[in-house]
């Protein structure tokens, strides 16, 4: 049974839907706001879509929004499709020459990897991985393990603010303190972090963040941002050269000019993300004005008593320490190790069609079969109780 908070989504009731970490999901509030948005787009075309006309305005206005929310300066944002975008655009822009080491981590987002090795491979530069261990201990495993790949030829790194496969809350400032003390660049992939955790670019200080605005900030597909702090930023050239490369009008600053037109697009989703923040600050509404902050304990605690109640039925020991859990959880079962990736695909689709559950079910480092599981408003914890009662069975 879903939490009553679930009508506030268009999910689907026959399904128990703990996977809001992959594509997030909108309510039905935001969705009205982003259809009224798209018929005044209608309405008057050239005027609300000419970004020499209305529209920079009104995307000011959500730039600063998401500035506000993570402490940085809105000069130093622009808008992006997704987290993937904002990576591309700073992995093939940033100058490489052969010899040159770039850092990624073994719990690293495929696409993003990709992007990173496409990047390094055409300069001649070399991509060293930093194994993380997967059950983990605590944040020195993870710096350990990236302080132990760096090198003098090391120029900059990727790393996730929050692991996708294996939901790990990095310790981000730490390593970023470590790469700048080093000189070498640290881009931050925080497709997981607004909306799940409090960032702020002020005290991280990392050289580059991305992040979605559609996962923990439940705003429409296709919308995200890129943070850039100013010294670097005439060097990130976009996936889509447009006008503003070239001329005036597009943009306070030449970053924001290159970004803020990529040829005729969209800007609904962008449009409709203060309507999902305020959403969300109101579901936990509190006295200081903090109810995103109370949302995001709430999702965190849910998550944590989730995964514990799993763990103990399955008599499985913690793999990541709860204060490393933001509002996913990975937990590796016992009975999935060594199976194939075809197995493990298997398993996965008799969860979707037999049980009614929508999770990942991956096999992490090519031998540790697992589970990842989200908490979000509309999740109760009788689905993981259900969930539990199901494991127990199959694993049995």
């Amino acid at each position: 049974m879903a939490s009553p908070l679930a009508d506030h989504w268009t999910l689907r009731s026959d399904i128990d839907y703990l996977n809001h970490g992959s594509f997030g999901a909108t309510p039905r509030c935001v969705l009205a706001a982003q259809q009224a948005w798209m018929a005044r787009l209608e309405q008057e075309p050239i005027e609300f879509l000419a970004p020499e006309r209305t529209l920079l305005p009104k995307l000011d206005q959500v730039r600063k929004l998401v500035a506000e929310h993570m402490n940085a300066s809105p000069r130093d944002v622009v808008f992006v499709r997704n987290a993937t975008d904002g990576v591309n655009a700073v992995v093939r822009s940033i100058a490489l020459r052969a010899g040159d080491e770039v850092l990624i981590t073994s719990h690293g987002y495929n696409a993003c990897n990709n992007a990173v090795r496409y990047a390094a491979e055409r300069a001649g530069a070399t991509v060293v991985t930093a194994d993380i261990p997967f059950p983990i201990s605590g944040p020195d495993d993870v710096v350990d393990a990236i302080t132990a790949c760096l090198t003098p030829r090391t120029r900059w790194m990727l790393v996730d603010h929050v692991t996708s496969p294996t939901g790990i809350v990095m310790p981000v400032d730490e390593i970023v303190d470590l790469a700048h003390a080093r000189g070498i660049r640290v881009m931050i992939d925080g497709a997981h972090g607004p909306g799940m955790l409090q960032v702020d670019l002020q005290r991280t200080n990392p050289d580059y963040y991305t992040a979605n605005h559609h996962k923990w900030w439940c705003g429409p597909k296709v919308s995200g941002f890129l943070f850039a702090r100013e010294e670097w930023q005439d060097e990130i050239v976009p996936a889509v050269i447009s006008r503003g490369a070239n001329l005036d009008g597009f943009g306070d600053t030449k970053f924001q000019a290159n970004f803020n037109w990529p040829g005729t697009f969209d800007p609904s989703p962008l449009l409709a993300l203060p309507t999902a923040i305020e959403f969300l600050s109101g579901l936990h509404p509190q006295p200081a004005g903090c109810g995103l902050e109370a949302l995001m304990r709430a999702n965190h605690d849910l998550v944590v008593s989730a995964r514990r109640l799993i763990l103990d039925r399955l008599g499985i020991e913690e793999p990541v320490p709860e204060s490393m859990l933001g509002s996913l959880a990975t937990i590796p079962i016992p009975a999935w190790r060594d199976c194939t990736s075809d197995q493990i695909k298997e398993i996965g689709k008799r969860l979707r069609d037999e049980h009614r559950f929508e999770f990942p079910v991956i096999r992490f480092a090519d031998s540790i079969g697992c589970l990842r599981i989200s908490a979000q408003a509309y999740n109760s914890i009788e689905q993981y109780q259900r969930l539990a009662d199901v494991l127990v069975r199959l694993t049995a």
